[in-house]
């Protein structure tokens, strides 16, 4: 009987119990009155800041390199930016048997935020995949994320999401765009700088992103709309979103086989086109929902945990069947060797 071998500890991410216990203190000491102006002003600074950093750190001519495997970007972005948008409206008909509507715009939200980069290129790594590719893909959805996301959002979200106004354009602009392309041009020069410091700018941006959230969850406090969310709810939410993600590992694998992808690039477009950015979304969310973003960025958060959970089993299982393929292929390697030294001997 075959046994079956799992990793021997799952990918939890301690981010994830800092962004939970920021979320406990939002709940206990929310910010209000005077305290929850000036969280809201440090909240939007702090998301100027991350896409200053993000357009600082992304180096545009390594994406632009990565053109020459056009076909596997591509597919990677239409992953991302269109099928998870058709099925985040395909689950419109859970509404409100399933999920609430709030949670609906957060589902909804999260299929509409670029891929992630660090994790598709250590799973993809993993794995033994495309590790360039997984680069270059990532860098792709992150870069066309900055403007596809609020653009998809104000347009499917409808009021709650911010809507397609004057004022959420504006605000995507002035809090998303300008800081990004100020990024992109001082990189000439602040590049190097950032490169060599990535681990204190990394705490930088994970400090950031504690910030909106802490700011997001405490509006919600004050709201009281905590009172929409039923544990049956959140367990229906978290089916939901096992299905939808089970769909995209799916799709991406047996789809790149079907246009014919190698197994390399196949495993970079499983890991790239099926993952959503924690650190992309959240501060997307802060600026498109406002005082609404709570809801909002919850099922993204579960989301982010449980494609870690699930692609590290994935990777560690595709690592294993690429080892064995390696190993089944060196008997024959040496046969033909022993039969050709045979035969020149002869």
């Amino acid at each position: 009987m075959k046994r079956l071998h799992w990793p021997s500890r799952l990918p939890i991410d301690p981010y994830i119990l800092l962004l939970l216990g920021t979320v406990g203190l939002a709940a206990l000491l929310p910010a209000r009155g005077p305290a929850a102006d000036v969280a809201s002003g440090a909240s939007t600074a702090a998301v100027a800041l991350l896409f200053f950093l993000y357009g600082a750190r992304l180096s545009t001519r390594e994406a632009l390199d990565g053109l020459r495997h056009w076909r596997l970007h591509i597919t990677v972005l239409a992953c991302t930016f269109l099928v998870f948008p058709l099925l985040g409206l395909a689950a419109r008909g859970l509404v409100p048997v399933i999920l609430t509507h709030p949670l609906y715009q957060g589902l909804l939200f999260l299929t509409l935020v670029p891929s992630t980069v660090q994790s598709s290129i250590a799973f993809t790594s993993m794995a033994r995949g495309n590790v360039p590719a997984a680069i270059c893909a990532g860098s792709f959805s992150s870069l066309v994320g900055i403007i596809a996301t609020p653009l998809l959002a104000a347009s499917l979200l409808g009021g709650n999401g911010g809507g397609f106004s004057a004022d959420s354009l504006l605000k995507i602009v002035l809090q998303l765009l300008v800081p990004f392309l100020a990024g992109q041009l001082l990189r000439r020069w602040i590049g190097g700088f950032v490169t060599r410091r990535k681990r204190v700018l990394g705490l930088v941006d994970r400090g950031s992103i504690l910030l909106v959230v802490y700011t997001a969850f405490s509006a919600g406090m004050v709201q009281g709309i905590w009172h929409q969310v039923s544990p049956a709810r959140l367990g229906g939410l978290v089916v939901v979103e096992a299905v939808i993600l089970a769909v995209m590992l799916l799709l991406t694998w047996y789809g790149g086989k079907a246009l014919r992808f190698g197994r390399a690039d196949r495993i970079a477009l499983q890991f790239a086109g099926s993952k959503k950015s924690l650190a992309a979304g959240l501060p997307m969310a802060s600026v498109l929902f406002g005082a609404h973003a709570a809801l909002a960025v919850l099922p993204l958060m579960l989301f982010h945990q449980m494609q870690l959970i699930v692609c590290a089993v994935i990777a560690k299982r595709r690592a294993r069947e690429a080892a064995a393929e390696v190993t089944a292929s060196q008997p024959v390697a040496m046969t033909r060797t022993v039969v050709g030294t045979g035969s020149r001997s002869g």
